[in-house]
């Protein structure tokens, strides 16, 4: 059996998060043994100095004895982040009114 195909038999469920030049895989896959395992991948799409996309993919494997401790500290450090900073992102990348905003404060400058 060829890699691919291994790869992708012992599949049993996805979900798909896109967020901006990052996508995240959440797939539930299954051991020779039987059992089930999750797989969270993060694909960052990037581009060369000539145009060309590559993806840069990052990979965790989750097992079911982490899921709990996996869990706990996923929400206790993302309830630190949110408690500390609020949900709203602190970027000037997301920040929809930043060309606005700058254009603004330029103009603000040059009264």
């Amino acid at each position: 059996m060829n890699d691919y195909k291994e790869r992708h038999e012992n599949e049993i469920f996805t979900k798909v998060l896109k967020a901006g030049r990052r996508t995240y895989f959440f797939d539930v896959r299954e051991t020779k043994a039987g059992d089930y395992y999750l797989t969270i991948t993060e694909s960052k799409k990037n581009f060369s100095e000539n145009g060309e996309a590559s993806f840069e993919k990052h990979k965790i494997y989750l097992y079911k004895e982490d899921f709990k401790s996996f869990e706990e500290m996923f929400k206790d450090s993302t309830d630190f982040i949110i408690s500390n900073k609020g949900e709203d992102v602190i970027s000037e990348r997301h920040d929809k009114d930043f060309k606005t905003r700058t254009y603004t404060i330029e103009s603000e400058e040059e009264i």
